[in-house]
């Protein structure tokens, strides 16, 4: 799906109004039906007349759905107060047209005071609050002593569900970044197409669930509209996964070889190609230290390992770098790093190998810590396929800067000047494109964040691409299928319980959600 821009939406709602001749204030009442079916939905569908809310408003026209939103809250029957965090003579139009509506009704616009004591004891007994303070326009800081930090705390403190009219108020909509501080909603409802600030960063966090809420802006400027940045879905999957042949044998799918492991890290290169082979590849080498190939062949039962030349410290040594090139002959792809450790040696076995083969290589860990003052190799494998698959950590060893607080432009930017796929591992998994293009993953949680759930990617992306999937397919559909199989994981063993072998345990779970067999 399409995630747009502050600057776009606001393009789109120009061209509606000024070119269609869509009155504003008839997309603002759509944007607040949305808004209180959302704050309904909260309440468990029970007897709106049992409840109370407070919606928080803005001078803006976000403000002017909060307003609309008071006002359909209660005519369907909720006790609700409407706070104005802002100034009545800042109000646009529209707000103010909307403030004119809720009175015609019986409430009145309240200004929010920070130390009135009886507005703070209704927020805090509320039901629900409806966040419409600020909306996607804002692009600096909240000051810590302004009524807006006021404002956002006290939405924060209440134990009311909290649903937020297009984003929720702090964050930036064009990377997710929390300007100062930020409402943690529950739900946010958001207007015509998702913004990337919904999905990504901090933002995806204060999020909670967001929906999309059709206000009549025309389909036809919808689908017109570029969008650089999109989010990965189900569906997503579902049109770019690799098809089966029915009568394929396993050299139709793909001859993989995966270089990894060492003295004390024999898990990794097993974790990778047990995930290749439960992602549908159909031969898995595995090149590991001959120290460890004994170990290597007893844990795998469907991968085949072949041991490598060593050093005492259990690492490979450069002398592996013919055997490793002679096996690659004959696979698909090279899957390079899991588990390596790190190594003079190591380093230039990594660059020779990057210098020295054409295959498709999806490049992780150790592997891309072997590239850290060596990104020239990288840039000179411009038109061939480099999938690198870096937590925060790595890309700063690698690209010598840290990802700092907009993931996306550190992610667009190394993608472009390096000619790689970069899959920059974390909560919303960001996966740029050399071309500029951006994807963003919406599944996963935090019970992933345990070593050795990215060696399980890794085998999940190589797999893809020896069946024929394009980078971008592979790095699309990898990582959904690699997130989905941990929520399914989390699902049954929860967050705290579950290990990366569960992961691969759950991924024919995940497989069969988007193949149907």
């Amino acid at each position: 799906m399409k995630l747009a821009t502050a600057a776009q939406m606001q393009e789109l709602d120009r061209r509606a109004i000024e070119e269609r001749g869509i009155p504003s204030v008839k997309l603002m009442e759509r944007a607040a039906e949305g808004v209180c079916a959302g704050a309904l939905e909260l309440l468990g569908g029970r007897d709106p007349g049992k409840f109370r809310a407070a919606v928080f408003c803005g001078s803006g026209n976000n403000g002017g759905d909060g307003l609309a939103t008071a006002r359909l809250l209660f005519l369907a029957g909720v006790r609700v107060r409407a706070f104005l965090v802002g100034s009545y003579d800042k109000l646009t139009l529209d707000a103010q047209e909307m403030t004119r509506r809720l009175s015609e009704c019986g409430v009145e616009l309240e200004i929010f005071e920070p130390e009135n004591e009886e507005q703070e004891s209704w927020v805090l007994g509320c039901h629900v609050l409806v966040d419409a303070i600020f909306g996607i326009g804002l692009s600096r800081e909240i000051a810590p002593e302004s009524r807006y930090a006021a404002a956002i705390a006290l939405i924060n403190r209440s134990p009311a569900k909290v649903v937020a009219a297009d984003i929720a108020s702090g964050v930036d909509a064009n990377t997710g970044c929390v300007l100062g501080c930020g409402v943690k909603a529950d739900k946010t409802v958001t207007f015509t197409l998702p913004k990337i600030g919904n999905l990504t960063a901090e933002g995806s966090v204060c999020a909670g669930a967001v929906t999309v809420e059709d206000i009549g802006i025309p389909r036809d400027l919808v689908r017109e509209l570029r969008c650089p940045v999109q989010s990965v879905d189900r569906e997503t999957v579902r049109a770019m996964l690799p098809a089966r042949k029915a009568d394929g044998h396993k050299g139709d799918f793909g001859k993989l070889l995966i270089v990894g492991g060492a003295v004390g890290y024999t898990g990794a290169p097993y974790l990778t190609a047990s995930a290749a082979l439960r992602s549908g590849c159909g031969l898995v080498y595995l090149g590991v230290p001959e120290k460890i190939w004994a170990v290597e062949a007893q844990k795998c039962t469907a991968a085949m390992p072949f041991p490598l030349p060593d050093g005492k410290d259990g690492r490979l040594r450069e002398a592996a770098l013919d055997g490793i090139l002679e096996r690659l002959e004959s696979c698909d792809v090279l899957a390079l790093g899991p588990g390596l450790g790190r190594s003079k040696q190591l380093t230039s076995l990594v660059c020779q190998l990057l210098r020295r083969t054409k295959k498709p290589v999806i490049l992780d860990a150790d592997g891309i810590n072997a590239l850290e003052g060596h990104i020239d190799i990288l840039k000179a494998r411009r038109g061939r396929t480099t999938i690198l698959t870096p937590h925060d950590g790595e890309f700063a060893r690698l690209s010598g800067r840290p990802v700092g607080r907009d993931r996306i432009v550190a992610a667009q930017d190394f993608a472009r000047d390096c000619g790689c796929v970069l899959v920059l591992k974390g909560h919303r998994t960001i996966t740029a494109l050399p071309q500029g293009n951006l994807l963003v993953n919406t599944t996963g949680n935090s019970g992933m964040a345990k070593g050795g759930s990215g060696d399980v990617l890794t085998g999940i992306l190589a797999a893809l691409v020896c069946q024929g999937a394009t980078p971008a397919q592979a790095a699309a559909c990898g990582v959904w299928l690699h997130g989905r199989a941990g929520d399914l994981a989390a699902a049954r063993l929860t967050e705290y319980g579950m290990t990366p072998p569960d992961l691969v345990e759950a991924l024919p779970r995940a497989f069969r959600e988007i193949t149907g067999r």
